[in-house]
């Protein structure tokens, strides 16, 4: 038993070699702004659940 424990304990010697370093850092990508077109986003949000709620409101008629 001792021999078979032994033994197991021996394949982590065989691991794979750890990963390289990371690269270092380039130049980071340009800066989306959110603000650019957040106002379309909102009214076209708005007004696909006004639609959306009085299609409800016409279904349950």
């Amino acid at each position: 038993m001792f021999l078979v424990v032994f033994l197991l304990q021996q394949t982590s010697v065989f691991a794979d070699t750890p990963p390289p370093p990371p690269s270092p850092p380039g130049p980071l990508p340009p800066g989306l702004p959110l603000d650019g077109g957040l106002f379309l986003l909102v009214a076209i949000s708005i007004s696909y659940g006004i639609y959306k709620l009085n299609k409800i409101k016409k279904a349950s008629n």
